[in-house]
């Protein structure tokens, strides 16, 4: 793999960076690994591997902490990923794969969520990652339609993206819009399969997603012409695939109810995001529940 650069962006994730670096140290052979932390227990935990540099960040959000691991990065090609995730057998070679095609601007790996199924929220999670985000993806790429990566586990090919705002939410986001308008396509893989951990309450629920899904209220990604996501193409393209989703009685209930989550979601972002327009260090909130 000599010629990429992993960037792992981590903030307060010493009980966890270690089993996300040993997951990509097995297939990395080559690469430059650099975790980008503001604290020190991650650096220290992040350190005790050897070939894994370390990037202090100013503690000013993810955008800001990537554009220090983009300015850094020696590779060919990018692979940005998260210290509180980690990924499957041989996801990086088939993450790599397809920028044999100069075409290809970016590839995206697939989340899947280890949340037990058996609760309402992680029910939730493996609803909005199988028959929501993955689903989507596979369609679009079907159909050679743009979509969007997943910060969880995504490539950029070295040069389209020099820097991200640093207001941005949906970092990932921004980052497939500048490739894509470039004339590059995206590329969905997925085979290369990444392992998340989602909120396990309602509260911690509503600041991930306000983050995530908040980012597409932002002027970058709604005033583009590739524009993915909205409240009126979610409710139409997924909300059949969702009641399809359920198995028994109890999830069909948990499925309505995550209908009532998301109107609850995209209220709170059009009165948060586009009302009163709150800086990205208002809106961003750590999430203790994934780790």
């Amino acid at each position: 793999m000599t010629g990429a650069t992993i960037l792992v962006t981590a903030y307060r994730e010493a009980a966890t960076i270690g089993r996300a670096l040993e997951s990509l140290l097995a297939q990395a052979q080559g690469a430059e690994i650099i975790v980008i932390c503001p604290d020190e227990e991650t650096a220290n935990a992040a350190l005790a591997y050897p070939g894994v540099s370390v990037l202090r960040d100013p503690g000013r959000g993810k955008p800001a902490a990537l554009n220090l691991g983009l300015a850094q990065a020696s590779g060919a090609i990018v692979i940005m990923t998260d210290g509180d995730v980690f990924i499957g057998d041989s996801a990086l070679p088939r993450l790599l794969k397809p920028f044999d095609d100069p075409r290809v601007g970016a590839t995206t790996g697939r989340p899947i969520s280890i949340s037990p199924r058996s609760t309402m929220l992680g029910y939730w999670s493996h609803l909005l990652t199988d028959a929501g985000a993955h689903a989507e993806r596979e369609e679009r790429h079907r159909a050679g339609r743009f979509f969007v990566c997943s910060g969880y586990l995504y490539a950029i090919r070295a040069g389209l993206v020099e820097s991200v705002p640093e207001d941005a939410l949906a970092e990932d986001a921004v980052v497939s819009h500048l490739v894509a308008q470039q004339g590059y396509t995206v590329r969905y893989v997925p085979e290369a399969e990444v392992f998340v951990k989602y909120p396990d309450n309602y509260r911690d629920w509503l600041k991930q997603k306000v983050r995530s899904a908040g980012g597409y209220a932002q002027p970058v990604i709604s005033q583009s012409p590739l524009r993915m996501r909205s409240f009126k193409q979610e409710a139409v393209a997924g909300m059949w695939r969702a009641i399809r989703y359920a198995r028994s009685l109890r999830e069909l209930v948990w499925t309505l109810l995550l209908f009532a989550a998301r109107l609850h979601l995209w209220l709170l972002i059009f009165w948060r995001v586009k009302v009163r327009k709150q800086p990205l260090i208002t809106l961003w909130k750590r999430v203790e529940s994934t780790k």
